[in-house]
């Protein structure tokens, strides 16, 4: 529906969704704006949201790499610390519990498929089994070596963060097992030392999910085009399992040949325009 109106594009996804026997939930950054979590759209809203790297001209791709904990170790713990502690302040949008009673409803549930470091879609209570986190998890974390192929929680990590300076205040967390330097489990750019081990068990259990489906709908929300791992992995399910998909981003929404509809919205504005036509008669709400 490459030209459909707001309102015809609400109303096909609301159908395509009444159904699916399975839903796919396909989530990039921008899944995370209507919480309150920047998406770092450029160096612009990078560096609104770090004036201190904007003025030494750090990039985010700088640093968010294993060369960041090498060269600089606190402030690599600054700006990561700062996010941990961040994700762990915020509370998942109601969107996030539409999502989730509309897959619990469904006759084979529903997966998601997130690039989101965070941890908010186990805070607002999905399974943890059904979640792939395709760039692992801020909240696990892993030797920089690494020494082995340990993970563990990041629960003991309390990061009092220099947000002026971007600077870790207090002792840089480090490995149990060789005592180097510790970093998140996530992937970064340049990055040849992430431990995936956890991620392939989660995308194992999402393969073998994904086998059992008939009309899976995949809704995908707020995937750029800058890194599109949510995106390509979006279009992978519904050419090779059927179903359509419901593409959900302000500035590029077309699903181009794909069988489905694009929106042109925020993940939590739309999720609520759908939910209000789920709760009513077919006949009443226009399909």
């Amino acid at each position: 529906m490459p030209f459909a109106s707001l309102d015809a594009a609400i109303e096909r996804a609301a159908a395509l969704i009444a159904d699916a026997d399975a839903l796919v939930i396909a989530a990039g950054a921008g899944m995370g704006v209507d919480s309150g979590l920047p998406d770092f759209r450029g160096n612009t809203g990078f560096w609104k949201a770090y004036p201190a790297l904007a003025a030494s001209g750090t990039e985010f791709t700088d640093i968010a790499s294993p060369a960041a904990f090498l060269a600089d170790p606190a402030r690599a713990w600054g700006f990561y610390g700062h996010r941990l502690d961040l994700y762990r302040r915020t509370a998942p949008h109601a969107g996030y519990g539409l999502l989730r009673r509309w897959g619990e409803a469904r006759r084979h549930g529903l997966f998601v498929f997130t690039s989101n470091v965070d941890g908010q879609f186990q805070k607002a209570g999905f399974d943890p089994l059904r979640i792939d986190e395709c760039h692992g998890s801020i909240h696990r974390l892993q030797c920089l070596t690494p020494c082995s192929p340990m993970l563990w929680p990041a629960t003991g990590v309390q990061p009092a963060v220099d947000e002026a300076n971007c600077r870790l205040l207090g002792p840089v967390p480090t490995c149990p097992h060789c005592g180097a330097i510790a970093r998140p489990n996530i992937l970064m750019f340049g990055d040849y030392g992430w431990l995936d081990e956890r991620r392939a068990l989660q995308a194992v259990r999402c393969r073998a999910w994904l086998e059992g489906v008939r009309r899976p709908v995949v809704i995908e929300l707020g995937a750029g085009l800058d890194i599109p791992t949510v995106r390509h992995f979006s279009q992978r399910v519904v050419l090779r399992h059927g179903g359509a998909l419901v593409r959900i981003n302000p500035r590029a929404p077309e699903v181009g040949k794909l069988p489905g509809v694009g929106i042109a919205g925020g993940a939590l504005a739309t999720l609520a325009a759908i939910d209000g036509l789920l709760g009513k008669p077919i006949d009443d709400a226009g399909f």
